[in-house]
């Protein structure tokens, strides 16, 4: 991950949301989708990519925002 993408993550039953570099999570949810919309929001605030963990932590999702900076040339 780059400086400042946001990573959401499962961890002590949560779900949360933080981006790279940081200790701490910034947002705490209690579902999978809310901290999937909140993420997603802060990545496009930030113009950086999302990283969405499975529950095994594992690498499930990821999406560039703005699209355009997206590296990869297929479209979805």
């Amino acid at each position: 991950m780059a400086k400042g993408d946001i990573e959401t993550y499962p961890q002590d039953g949560q779900w949360k949301n933080r981006p790279e570099g940081n200790k701490r999570a910034s947002s705490v949810h209690d579902t999978k989708a809310e901290a999937e919309a909140t993420g997603r929001e802060m990545a496009k605030q930030r113009d950086a990519e999302h990283v969405i963990k499975k529950q095994d932590g594992t690498i499930g999702e990821k999406n560039t925002y703005p699209r355009s900076r997206d590296p990869r040339e297929i479209p979805g």
